[in-house]
């Protein structure tokens, strides 16, 4: 989490991992953050529009299952776009599914057998929230809802999506914080990945 920390903090840390040979994923890092670890001659990669940075040492994550990652609207991709870089840094197949909110509910309906074959769905929406519930209903696996600060008014930063979303009576359903792609993405691969071993094991 690069929030809060400074360029200086943010290079020593990086530089700890990087001797320990350990991969290292930050999130909603700034460009400015970005730029003086460029500078430090780190061998990192920053995607602007998630606020990811990777770094390019140690050992690929293996690889775990398939995760759709759904957005309501454009203004929802840099949340959603923290879930897809979250998803394959840990190893898992992502298939992208945006701009297919309720307002058009024909978009849902042309993408929905795709995303039925997800192992794990993850739902980015903000104004009412309404993306998760839709899916939920459509769906058998499991779904991770993420409100978004986007909307205006009575949307308050994300608040009226994530209460719209933990009331929902869509089963299956799971939510995390507002704008928590990270969190959806961990939650996830977790699933997957357990999943993935069970069926191993059998």
């Amino acid at each position: 989490f690069c929030p809060g920390k400074t360029v200086q903090q943010l290079e020593l840390i990086l530089r700890r991992f990087r001797e320990a040979d350990v991969r290292v994923l930050g999130t909603k890092c700034s460009q400015e953050q970005a730029e003086h670890l460029r500078r430090c001659a780190l061998p990192v990669v920053y995607d602007p529009i998630s606020r990811l940075l990777y770094s390019l040492w140690g050992e690929p994550a293996k690889q775990c299952g398939r995760i759709a990652v759904c957005t309501g609207g454009t203004a929802d991709v840099p949340v959603a776009e923290e879930a897809v870089g979250t998803a394959m840094f840990l190893g898992a197949g992502v298939d992208r599914f945006f701009d297919i909110g309720v307002a058009g509910l024909h978009r849902i309906l042309s993408n929905i057998e795709d995303i039925r074959r997800a192992d794990v769905v993850i739902a980015v929406a903000g104004m009412e929230g309404a993306l998760g519930s839709v899916l939920a209903g459509l769906i058998e696996a499991p779904l991770i809802a993420v409100p978004t600060s986007v909307g205006y008014g009575a949307g308050f930063g994300g608040i009226a999506p994530l209460l719209a979303m933990l009331n929902s009576c869509a089963e299956g359903m799971m939510v995390v914080n507002i704008d928590n792609g990270f969190g959806a993405a961990v939650s996830a691969c977790r699933m997957v990945r357990k999943k993935k071993a069970e069926t191993t094991h059998d």
